[in-house]
């Protein structure tokens, strides 16, 4: 008998009885943290006698929080969530792994997701029409008139796949349904004995953010989307067991600061600390007075701070939430029993609870936290807003060169009328993005501070770019309840669309004069937005600095028109007695923001939305949805394409081999991100990706977004190390100017060129190729096609000084070698400059059933003269040694499936 067997008893919730696997009772669990815990019942329930065994849950059981990561562990969520941008892929690639399995003599259909898989269409609104009334209908019809093949397939997949679902267009975030429908906390499913099994909620997502979930108590992260089609195929997830950073929270949040200041402080001190590939959980007494939403709202930044996720267990918090949203008592008191059952209980007053222990501490009082922002280029670089100005001030030259024209310059348009534009402006003021909409304190916040300003006569400054794009329809019910949509309206911030927009670039152009001013005079202009990504490049092509603010920051920003500005000496504007209003004068208390919160959010309201949640409405039923099994891939379409990686697959993988006279790519510095790797945002007709749209006939405006296009692999190969921002540091190696952008040396054309022009011109002549970085390789998103274009540029292996977690798990998904420099080296403290030939031998060790811990790389620079070291392995599982040995994760579970 094993411990599944031994575990599974009978759980009585208001007269049911369910199965469920009893960890209470099992030696050491006491001590262990809650997302711990979580891992043990999952192991327990899923032992097979061959991925899991009892030995692994004697392992998870007897964790030491001192020790460093080396027990690995296979996880299986309950359930795989998607959002459109990193979903159409994955399903894109389902189909092509139907049509390959039918290649290979198999069924088709062995290819369905195996565990419930979601899809919350959300990434691909993108704010055309803003400051008018119907601004949200306009946005709509473009959306569909853009994305109408893409959502097709999506709907097509709906019909063919079992155990998919789709959320169509115009519905919310993907955490934010998520949160307040997806999630269950504890799920049921038909048992072994004739009656319900009742076990714990956890996910994967193919966004970063998935995160958000965590303040339910849900375990779960981003993967990337090659990750979740594993996962959706009944993959479990390999895993080293981590560090569990405990972070106890005391104290309240003071008057005049809010959520948005509490997760920005935090995120300060987790990337300070160092949380990258750790677990951290929130704990103590003051966690009872945390809201579910700003549960939510903190644990949404997980990526931001940087650790797998930032947890906190189940209390009687989770269960207020769940009533809220619409949730049936049955499954409330399911919810209640199941955690209390397995001291999963939160509840630091309950005469039975234990204080986990830890691997670190951290505390915070939320006493202490004063209002911030974060810019001007990532979410960790917290600003006090005391300090906003004198910082920007100091900022702001850097981004300034010897074209940038200082002089105010006069712009002329017909929907904002005449006006001065200059450095420092705020071009884009948006309240977006999933980190704050799914919090109604900050959103009434907004509202309330809109009134204030509407009734005192201000108005945001005719340059700025006003926006709202709520996360779930609730939100735009609570602020019609309240009778703030109207101030709101009045300032410019009507309802532009439901979806992620701003904070994954969807922004929409500016006003062409505005654009047309900043371009000609190399204009330092600013984007304030209530998201959670601010990277180089990511919120328009026009906007060199972005700042993270609570949304009722964002609309004072709107009023001010300038990050060159002190809120506490400076006044908005005047009233109409020719008084000046400062910040304070319309700025809402905790105590009004919290009246109208308890009055206006109610049950009825998400009972109402998510009644028909998966119906879509007339554009989404009216679309045309071809049938069958396989997909009837169109030659013609720019927009889903049947992917390559599967073209030439045997049913038994080729030996790995070795890397010899590889040439270097891309020579980067610092936190390269995933959006430097693969952008989400607009692109040019000039650049590779352009050129092949135009040349399909396809119109410059027409071109919509990188992440549109994710379904065809042609456009994104070509925008590979497109990012605007990029700086390839190799230019500069050979003498040449460094053109920001997608640009490289090509060593046998001897010449620069476009990185996927001499992608091309190696590929075609066998040169393998290598990417040589910095620290923090891969931050960011949970983008799979960073790793996809990577590979399909030809690249053999990555060498940094350190990865990210999502990214470098994701080189390996698709068969890259993720390699580290030696501890304390880098390229340059080795004299490397990417003008040599790179050898790697110990490759092929991997054959053997070994993962070697390093590989020896010899560099031969130009006069024959060599640079030798051994480099890291950074395949950290024997699971991620078989993806790479298969050539990829897909490969891997294609042939398992097969057998």
């Amino acid at each position: 008998m094993s411990v599944r067997d031994d575990q599974l008893d009978t759980l009585k919730v208001v007269g049911k009885d369910y199965d469920f696997y009893r960890i209470a009772d099992l030696p050491g669990i006491d001590h262990l943290p809650y997302s711990l815990k979580v891992l043990v019942e999952n192991l327990v329930r899923n032992i097979d006698g061959a991925n899991i065994t009892d030995d692994h849950v004697k392992a998870l059981l007897d964790w030491d929080p001192a020790a460093q990561p080396s027990h690995e562990i296979q996880f299986t969520p309950s359930r795989v969530v998607m959002q459109d941008f990193t979903g159409v892929p994955c399903i894109v690639d389902l189909a092509t792994m139907r049509d390959a399995v039918k290649k290979l003599g198999g069924n088709p259909e062995v290819i369905n997701p195996q565990v419930q898989s979601d899809m919350v269409i959300d990434h691909s609104v993108q704010i055309d029409k803003y400051g008018v009334a119907d601004a949200v209908e306009q946005n709509m019809d473009i959306e569909y008139q853009r994305n109408g093949e893409r959502y097709q397939f999506l709907r097509w997949g709906q019909q063919a796949f079992r155990n998919f679902r789709v959320v169509p267009p115009g519905t919310g975030i993907i955490h934010q349904v998520n949160i307040e429908y997806l999630a269950k906390v504890v799920m049921t499913k038909a048992g072994e004995r004739g009656r319900d099994l009742a076990y714990l909620d956890s996910c994967v997502g193919t966004d970063s953010h998935t995160t958000t979930v965590n303040g339910l108590g849900v375990l779960g992260w981003g993967v990337g989307g090659i990750e979740a089609e594993a996962a959706m195929l009944g993959q479990p997830i390999s895993m080293l067991v981590p560090r569990v950073v405990g972070f106890k929270l005391t104290g309240s949040i003071p008057e005049g600061v809010t959520a948005t200041d509490v997760v920005l402080t935090i995120t300060d001190m987790l990337r300070q600390h160092g949380v990258v590939g750790k677990f951290v959980e929130f704990y103590g007494e003051g966690i009872a007075s945390v809201p579910l939403a700003n549960r939510a709202t903190i644990g949404n930044m997980g990526p931001e701070f940087g650790s797998t996720c930032g947890i906190f267990p189940i209390d009687n918090v989770t269960l207020d939430y769940l009533r809220l949203t619409g949730r049936s008592e049955e499954q409330i008191a399911l919810v209640e029993a199941y955690a209390k059952a397995n001291k999963l209980w939160g509840d630091t007053t309950d005469p039975d609870y234990v204080e986990p222990q830890y691997s670190e501490y951290l505390e915070l009082d939320l006493g202490a936290v004063v209002p911030s922002i974060a810019g001007p280029k990532r979410p960790q670089d917290r600003i006090r807003l005391s300090e906003s100005k004198e910082k920007f001030e100091a900022t702001l030259p850097a981004y300034e060169t010897d074209k940038t024209v200082q002089d105010p310059i006069a712009v002329s348009t017909e929907f904002r009328g005449d006006f001065d534009i200059k450095n420092g402006d705020v071009a884009i003021a948006s309240i977006t993005s999933c980190t704050n909409t799914s919090n109604p304190s900050v959103m009434i916040a907004a509202g309330l501070i809109a009134r204030n300003a509407h009734a005192k006569g201000l108005k945001p400054k005719p340059w700025v770019k006003t926006s709202l794009a709520p996360g779930s329809q609730v939100v735009a019910d609570y602020l019609k309840a309240a009778g703030l949509q109207d101030d709101l309206d009045a300032l410019g911030y009507q309802l532009v669309g439901f979806g992620c927009a701003t904070c994954i670039g969807n922004s929409g152009p500016l006003l062409p004069e505005i654009s047309e001013a900043i371009n000609a005079n190399d204009l330092t202009v600013t984007s304030v937005l209530s998201g959670n990504r601010n990277f180089e490049g990511r919120i328009s092509p026009d906007v060199k600095m972005n700042y993270l603010a609570s949304p009722p920051l964002v609309i004072a920003y709107a009023l001010a028109g300038t990050m060159d500005f002190d809120f506490e000496t400076q006044p908005l504007g005047k009233d109409q007695d020719g008084n000046d209003v400062y910040l304070k004068d319309i700025w809402p208390t905790n105590e009004e923001v919290a009246a109208v919160v308890d009055g206006t959010v109610s049950r009825e309201m998400f009972l109402k939305d998510y009644a028909s949640v998966f119906e879509g409405d007339r554009r989404w039923k009216g679309l045309d949805v071809p049938e069958g099994e396989l997909f009837a891939w169109d030659e013609n379409s720019t927009y889903v394409r049947k992917q390559t990686f599967f073209d030439g697959m045997k049913a038994t993988p080729d030996p790995v081999k070795d890397i010899h006279g590889a040439r270097v790519l891309a020579l980067l510095g610092d936190s390269v991100t995933t959006d430097h790797i693969s952008p989400a945002g607009a692109f040019k007709a000039s650049s590779p990706a352009g050129k092949y749209l135009t040349d399909r006939g396809v119109e410059p405006k027409n071109f919509n977004s990188y992440g549109s296009r994710r379904g065809n692999h042609e456009v994104m190969v070509r925008g590979t190390f497109g990012n605007i921002r990029l700086r390839n540091q190799l230019l500069a190696s050979v003498g040449e100017e460094i053109t920001p952008g997608g640009y490289t040396y090509d060593f046998l054309d001897k010449k620069p060129t476009t990185i996927f022009e001499a992608s091309r011109d190696y590929i075609d002549h066998d040169v393998p190729l290598v990417v040589l970085a910095g620290k923090e390789y891969g931050t960011g998103s949970s983008r799979d096609w960073a790793a996809k274009g990577t590979v399909m540029l030809g690249v053999k292996a990555v060498i940094t000084e350190s990865f990210e977690r999502i990214h470098r798990s994701n080189l390996i998904g698709m068969g890259v070698l993720p390699l580290q420099f030696p501890e304390g080296e880098s390229y340059e403290s080795l004299g490397l400059n990417g003008t040599e030939t790179y050898d790697i031998s110990g490759v092929e060790e991997l054959n053997k059933g070994v993962t070697p811990k390093t590989v020896h790389v010899t560099a031969t620079h130009a006069d024959g003269s060599t640079t030798e070291f051994d480099a890291v392995v950074r395949i950290d599982t024997p699971g991620e040694a078989d993806y790479y040995r298969n050539g990829g994760i897909l490969q891997y579970v294609l042939r398992n499936l097969m057998r």
